[in-house]
């Protein structure tokens, strides 16, 4: 009897860690109990899950899907031959094709998965002073796929980025970074958005930046640097002039000392 192999018309979105259900179905609605049922993904020898004479059969399944899958059988003598999909992981996100074979016919249907995933809630810390301003970071891991990443003021609005990264792990998770710097001490409270595209939904960390922390113009520091050196200087000539009319002193002193030796020593013989 010839039949199709039908999914659904858009992508099939599951969680991070959760469970996925990839539907599929004969039509018109024959029993599947004798088909072969094969789910692949990029080549035909990449089999996610394989059911064959009227059992699941695991030698040819790829290693990262064994004990994650299973093929549902409850109304698959209605044509339904969903799988469903444990463990959710981002490698398991892309394209799935649904195979199935008869004495007589073959045919196929391709689906496509979108994993996504939430992660942490941002992380705030002050990372000093730039600009003449503060400069806060942001920082939130765990995400699929790349989220994006924003600050914004206590009004709601856009607040500048000073810089922002993003890296990806070996599980295939995403860590965003995002800084921004203060300026205006009018916009003490302020928050860290990060969302998933995918799922439209996202975290978001609040901070109030206390007035003290932000760096201050003193007004006397200007004049004080340039009167605190004046004023050095002037107690370096004061102690040097006050050094050389010492010293004048002293030799006014000896020289004189030595001409009026000399006078009475003159004066010794005229007495006589």
């Amino acid at each position: 009897e010839q039949f199709t192999v039908r999914g659904p018309d858009s992508p099939v979105t599951a969680s991070l860690d959760g469970e996925a259900v990839l539907p599929c179905h004969l039509s018109p609605s024959i029993s599947a109990e004798n088909m072969e049922v094969r789910w692949f993904r990029s080549q035909y020898s990449a089999v996610v899950h394989l059911y064959r004479n009227r059992q699941d059969q695991y030698v040819q399944q790829m290693p990262e899907y064994r004990g994650r899958t299973e093929l549902l059988k409850d109304d698959i003598s209605s044509g339904r031959i969903s799988l469903r999909i444990y463990d959710v992981r981002p490698s398991d996100h892309g394209q799935y094709t649904c195979l199935v074979q008869s004495r007589v016919s073959s045919e196929e249907a391709l689906l496509e998965l979108q994993v996504a995933g939430m992660g942490s809630d941002p992380d705030i810390s002050l990372e000093g002073h730039r600009d003449g301003g503060v400069q806060l970071g942001c920082r939130s891991s765990g995400w699929y796929p790349q989220p994006e990443a924003e600050w914004r003021d206590q009004q709601g609005q856009l607040l500048p980025s000073a810089s922002e990264s993003s890296s990806q792990a070996a599980g295939g998770l995403f860590q965003t970074e995002i800084a921004t710097v203060l300026t205006d001490m009018s916009n003490q409270k302020v928050s860290c958005h990060v969302w998933n595209p995918r799922l439209d939904q996202g975290r978001e960390s609040a901070v109030s930046v206390a007035e003290l922390f932000f760096p201050k113009d003193n007004p006397w520091m200007v004049p004080l640097g340039v009167i605190l050196p004046l004023l050095a200087g002037l107690i370096a000539l004061a102690s040097y002039c006050y050094w050389r009319q010492h010293q004048g002193k002293g030799d006014v002193t000896r020289g004189g000392r030595g001409t009026l030796w000399g006078d009475r020593q003159d004066l010794k013989p005229n007495q006589k």
